[in-house]
């Protein structure tokens, strides 16, 4: 699984570098997530603008990146593509996370 990473001030943008999070990458996520986010006291914006499939285990695997963080660590996703944010809305878990069109989006409403 790629996740690439890199800093803006006070935020860790975590970027997904594979067109699908499904059951065959659930795991290999959440591990990297774990890597990359230890340590840290930022928020996380995952970006999300590569990933064109997304499946219950990839859904799961977000929610347990989340969970990770810690009640005082914020998961924010940005990107989207229409198939995705499709499954976000149907399960209602947009509600959950915050939700950005573009990762400048995001950043600029976080400033």
């Amino acid at each position: 699984m790629e996740l690439t990473s890199s800093t803006e001030p006070g935020i860790l943008i975590v970027t997904v570098q594979e067109q699908r999070i499904d059951a065959q990458l659930a795991l290999a996520f959440k591990d990297r997530m774990r890597e990359l986010t230890e340590g840290g006291s930022d928020p996380v914006l995952l970006d999300l603008n590569h990933v064109v499939f997304i499946d219950s285990s990839g859904l799961g695997a977000i929610v347990a990146a989340m969970k990770i963080l810690g009640p005082d660590r914020r998961l924010i996703l940005a990107g989207l593509t229409p198939a995705v944010d499709k499954v976000f809305r149907l399960t209602r878990m947009d509600s959950v996370f915050g939700v950005y069109p573009t990762v400048e989006a995001a950043l600029a409403k976080m400033a």
